[in-house]
């Protein structure tokens, strides 16, 4: 699902400034909340003008979004979750180039449903990622086709204490021309961002 938004939030009175991740099934909150809160934890979730409001236990939260992005996040918690591959952007026409061992069943289905896995011709690459040597070469091996428009997932494992995070991921490919396009949970343990050449975004 991967929306981000910096924003006041109001939890039970107390109002701060945030960092609000909208994950797969999961809000996470950083900067002055730091707090991880599954959808099935949310409850009364309603849109009050620009705000997303819920309750968590008996604390009544607003999160002062914006009414577009307020309305889609609200759709996203109490709607369906969406399939991995259309997150991705992988259909049964895709050609899609793997780099690295796939690390995780929930990507291996998504995968799964590419037109064809292929070095040449692809639409995408999806890169996973699990040390600064493995993000330099997925770098390394992907130039050719992200310099002409290809766009580069980088898959990586969630939580601190990991070879590589999504500072180290955003320094390198920015460092490199590319940006961070957009991002997506793969599941409870991976997550990914995808990377355009600047030129082409």
């Amino acid at each position: 699902m991967g929306r981000e938004a910096v924003c006041d939030c109001d939890w039970g009175g107390t109002v701060v400034e945030v960092k609000a991740l909208l994950e797969t099934g999961e809000i996470i909150f950083r900067g002055g909340i730091t707090r991880r809160v599954a959808f099935g934890g949310l409850s009364d979730v309603k849109l009050e003008e620009d705000r997303l409001c819920f309750k968590v236990g008996s604390e009544r939260v607003r999160l002062a979004l914006g009414a577009a992005v307020a309305e889609k996040w609200a759709a996203a918690i109490t709607g369906p979750p969406t399939a991995l591959s259309k997150k991705l952007g992988i259909t049964k026409t895709s050609v899609v180039r793997v780099i690295g061992a796939v690390p995780d069943e929930a990507l291996e289905e998504a995968l799964a449903e590419a037109g064809r896995v292929s070095v040449k011709d692809a639409d995408l690459i999806v890169a996973c990622v699990d040390s600064v040597e493995s993000l330099h070469g997925a770098l390394r091996d992907g130039r050719a086709q992200v310099l002409k428009g290809v766009p580069i997932w980088m898959v990586y494992a969630k939580g601190k204490g990991h070879a590589v995070d999504e500072t180290a991921i955003r320094a390198l490919l920015r460092e490199n021309g590319l940006m961070d396009t957009k991002v997506a949970s793969v599941s409870s343990k991976f997550t990914a961002l995808r990377f355009n050449y600047r030129n082409t975004v």
